[in-house]
């Protein structure tokens, strides 16, 4: 995966709370900290993300995008 965001974070998916349209993705990045990020219920079905895989919080301006390697 090459993006021209500078702040990748990688870590691994601790939680993906449901809401009516977007959901919450809880990210743990170890050493304690974690990030949040609200995206739609669509990008998390085609990500396939569930607790326990790997994924990066992308951050550029002032959104949190979710990526996975290929």
């Amino acid at each position: 995966m090459k993006l021209s965001a500078r702040n990748q974070l990688k870590g691994v998916v601790k939680a993906v709370e449901d809401g009516l349209i977007t959901s919450k993705v809880i990210i743990d990045l170890g050493g304690g900290n974690e990030i949040i990020s609200i995206i739609s219920k669509q990008s998390i079905k085609e990500l396939d993300l569930k607790p326990g895989k790997e994924a990066y919080a992308i951050i550029k301006s002032t959104e949190v995008l979710v990526g996975i390697d290929d």
